[in-house]
């Protein structure tokens, strides 16, 4: 680890092997935290290069517990986090929204490590218990379109720094490789960044790894479509920037997104969102990236006609049916 340390700091890269290899290093325990917490310092201080990050995550995606959802070709809906805009949890609100509207939905999510509430925070404040039993899994994604994957569970890499990740406090490159480690292989994924910087990486681990995809990124850097500003959303196909006003939505605020102090906090903002009764801002937010994660599985479709039927989901309470019936079955 030293010597791989000093390569780093001097401004070297390290080639997709020894990626791979010193991440599978990391997972065996062989290193201390202190010099684990000196790596993800390290690749703070640079941009990851597109052999580093396809090393890394083949090396997760070795060490992972698979899961074969092909069947299903679900999407995925995740951001890479650490955006330190601490918003209340969208793209988890958006899948239920999906899957509401009939599509099959495998959320990939863990535990806030630069957030007050991750995906696993809030829905386990739903008292679900997480599994990776494949028949419980398969009988959530048969019964209510959606089946959740708790990324320690499935990644033992990523439990294994789960500390150290916490205790820094930042963004760091397991940030960048948790959406790339879904453990199911979704055949779709919309993925938020925080840096218009990182969509163009993306894109190429996505096209490489056969995903169809689309990246977004809100300009004034929040890792979803906030509404906030313009944002830029990009696929195999082609990239576009939008204005919220050209799809019907008055610009959101910072504040109108705050996730909250703690947990419960960020629950309630969730419930209040698929119950319907949320503040405009919110509902906008969720409802825009439920949107394009359609018209990603639907390409044929308008925009506006995808808002429409993730509105319809939310306002005729098949996203809140969804999530009741998810929490009977995965209690």
């Amino acid at each position: 680890m030293k010597q791989i340390l000093s390569r780093l700091f001097n401004h070297e890269h390290l080639s997709e092997a020894e990626a791979r290899q010193l991440l599978l290093d990391i997972t065996a325990g062989r290193y201390p935290d202190a010099q684990v917490a000196a790596l993800l310092t390290a690749f703070r201080m640079r941009d990851i290069t597109v052999d580093e990050l396809t090393g890394f995550r083949e090396a997760l995606m070795q060490t992972r517990v698979p899961i074969d959802f092909a069947p299903y070709r679900p999407i995925d809906i995740v951001g890479t986090g650490g955006d330190g805009k601490n918003t209340f949890n969208i793209s988890t609100c958006a899948c239920f929204v999906v899957a509401g509207a009939g599509y099959k939905v495998a959320k990939h999510g863990n535990y806030g490590a630069t957030s007050v509430s991750g995906a696993s925070d809030v829905i386990e404040e739903h008292g679900i218990r997480f599994t990776a039993n494949l028949d419980t899994l398969r009988r959530s994604m048969d019964e209510c379109n959606l089946a959740y994957l708790h990324a320690q569970l499935f990644n033992p890499a990523m439990k294994s720094v789960a500390a150290v990740r916490k205790s820094l406090g930042v963004r760091t490159l397991f940030n960048l490789l948790g959406p790339l480690v879904n453990p199911c292989r979704p055949a779709y994924q919309l993925l938020g960044v925080s840096q218009l910087s990182l969509m163009r990486l993306y894109t190429y681990v996505f096209c490489k790894a056969g995903v169809e995809f689309a990246v977004v990124n809100s300009l004034d850097n929040y890792d979803e479509i906030s509404l906030t500003d313009e944002f830029k959303v990009m696929t195999r196909r082609d990239e576009r920037i939008y204005r919220p006003q050209e799809l019907g939505f008055e610009p959101a605020r910072p504040t109108d997104l705050q996730g909250g102090r703690n947990r419960e906090d960020a629950s309630r903002i969730f419930d209040a969102v698929l119950t319907n009764r949320a503040t405009p801002a919110q509902k906008h937010c969720v409802l825009v990236n439920a949107a394009f994660a359609i018209q990603l599985m639907e390409p044929d479709k308008e925009i506006g006609e995808c808002i429409d039927i993730a509105r319809r989901s939310l306002e005729s309470g098949q996203a809140l049916k969804t999530l009741k019936k998810f929490i009977e079955i995965n209690r």
